[in-house]
Parts: C-alpha cells; structure tokens; sequence
C-alpha cells in the first residue's frame, strides 16, 4: 500500500468516526472525562429485565450494570460510585438485583436522583450509602402490578403480595423511611389520576426520610470525597 493509499484510508476512519460521534451524540467534539477515582454509573429510561423491551423505548440493561458492578468491586483504581437516576421504573425483579449489588458494594456508593427515580426506582435509589434528590426531581411510589396473562388463582395473588413485601422490606432497610407510613403512600387514592399511590417530590422525599439530602450533582460529589478521604483515614490507622 503506498504513501497516498495510506492517507486515504485514515480520511475515511476519520470521517466514519466524525459520523458516528455525531449520530451518536449531535456534535463533533465531545468532552473527555480525566481519569478519575470515581466511576459514574447512570440508570435511565426504563430497566429491562427478562423480556426485551421494543428499540423506541430507552431501556437500561441489567444484565449489562451487574458485571459493570463487580468490575467495579474488582477495580482498585475505583475508589467510589455515583449512580445518577431518571428512570421510570421498569422490571421489578431485575430493579431488585441492580439494587442488591449496589447495596452490596464495599466501596462507597452515592445516587441522585434527577427529573424521576419511579416505581423500582425507588430501592434503587435507596440502595446507596447516601442519596440525594434534586429539588425537582419526582419519585412515584405505588404497588406491585403484572402485565400480561396472568393465572387467575390465588396463589398468584399471593406471589405478587410476596414481591410487593420485598420491594417494602429493602426500601426500609435503607432508608430512614417508616414502613407505616411507606405503605401509606404506596397505598394512598386520590394522588395519581389513573393509579393507586403517591408522587413525591424533591422536599417531601426527604421530610419523610426516603432520601438523605435535596441536593445535585455538586453536593454528590462533595458527599464521596468525605467518604473517600474517611476511608483512606481508618486505612491508614489500621496500617499503623
């Protein structure tokens, strides 16, 4: 291959790559991220479970998160996880097992939760050390529902009760949140115009201790460097 082969070859990878950025993204240049200790992890649109969601819908992958997850455990360059929320819910099961692992982590976890953290959402968010919200931000609290045909006998009835226990139990493990007062709101009538339970906003999440903090992204960020720095700090008195 000569001289002018080689050159035209690299304008085309150029040009393919400029495309793509702009597919992807609506502009040419896109600001890089330093390397930091901090890994960001964001949970959008809806969260896909066992069934694929169609390719309109935004979806975030489980099965994608939960190796990202324990790479991230792996990882000694990472010394903390934000999760960054605005999600309007989606397959509970798999909301619970993105929640466990986050819960799970030995390395400081915190989340955010901007313009909506629904339905599964909501244990999601709580699965961190701490959590914020933006003082805009929504988070709707309702029952446990299936779609689709469902076997109408008891025992289905009792399956979803054991699902719906579930969700309860870790949201109030891991948060500040009255499981009273929780069930009120997931309960409530009246609040949602085409459903049973209750949409929270920023303020109120916290008056009633589901959240930690209203807050964004540079509260967050203050928050896991205080968690960072103790840790390094009780490190270094075990050394010692």
């Amino acid at each position: 291959m000569n001289k002018e082969e080689e050159e035209k070859k690299e304008d085309q990878s150029n040009s393919s790559s400029l495309v793509q950025k702009i597919q992807s993204l609506g502009q040419t240049n896109v600001v890089q991220a330093p390397d930091s200790n901090i890994h960001v992890l964001t949970i959008i649109g809806q969260v896909e479970g066992h069934m694929q969601l169609p390719p309109q819908n935004k979806t975030t992958k489980y099965e994608h998160l939960l190796p990202q997850l324990i790479a991230i455990e792996q990882n000694p360059k990472i010394e903390g996880v934000v999760i960054l929320l605005n999600t309007v819910g989606g397959d509970v099961e798999a909301g619970l097992a993105l929640s466990e692992m986050i819960a799970s982590l030995s390395k400081p976890t915190v989340s955010i939760v901007l313009g909506g953290g629904h339905s599964i959402g909501v244990p999601i968010a709580v699965s961190t050390d701490y959590s914020f919200i933006v003082p805009t931000a929504t988070m709707t609290i309702h029952p446990v529902r299936l779609t689709g045909l469902v076997i109408g006998v008891p025992q289905t009835f009792e399956y979803l009760d054991k699902m719906q226990d579930r969700v309860i139990q870790f949201v109030i493990n891991h948060s500040n949140i009255k499981e009273e007062k929780f069930k009120d709101l997931m309960f409530a009538k009246g609040n949602l115009t085409r459903d049973i339970g209750t949409n929270v906003v920023g303020t109120e999440a916290v008056e009633y201790g589901l959240i930690d903090e209203v807050g964004g992204v540079n509260e967050a960020m203050k928050k896991m460097n205080e968690f960072i720095a103790n840790n390094k700090s009780s490190e270094n008195q075990v050394i010692q």
